[in-house]
């Protein structure tokens, strides 16, 4: 069976609130679950010391069994230091897309334009 360590979402319309649980990866997201392992309110501020509240020796116990976390939990066990999240990098992310480049070009060639004339008035002088 494989198992996951996931949020399962609970609370009212508008007001999120999620328990931590270990479940089988077939069940639904607020279906059924194996343990809960903690919770996590996203309302409260980021750092409220019971934003995360986390039961470190199941979470652990979970783990050696082969139950692999979500990224969402991997952030919160990276924090609490059970579990190391790797560090991603998307190299292209800050690269601006075709129409930004274009513009940007456009822009250039309008200030070099604009340039143009007041250079060629300070050098006749």
């Amino acid at each position: 069976m494989a198992l996951k360590l996931r949020l399962a979402r609970g609370g009212t319309k508008k007001r999120p609130f999620y328990h931590i649980v270990v479940a089988d990866v077939r069940s639904p997201r607020d279906g059924r679950f194996i343990e809960k392992l903690g919770t996590y309110n996203p309302l409260l501020a980021k750092d409220a010391e019971n934003r995360v509240v986390l039961n470190a020796e199941r979470v652990q116990h979970w783990l050696s069994h082969g139950a692999l976390p979500t990224d969402r939990v991997l952030r919160f066990l990276d924090a609490a230091g059970i579990s190391k999240r790797p560090a991603r990098n998307n190299p292209n992310k800050g690269v601006p897309g075709d129409k930004a480049k274009e513009r940007a070009e456009e822009r250039a060639a309008r200030e070099a334009a604009a340039n143009a004339p007041a250079e060629e008035a300070a050098s006749a002088e």
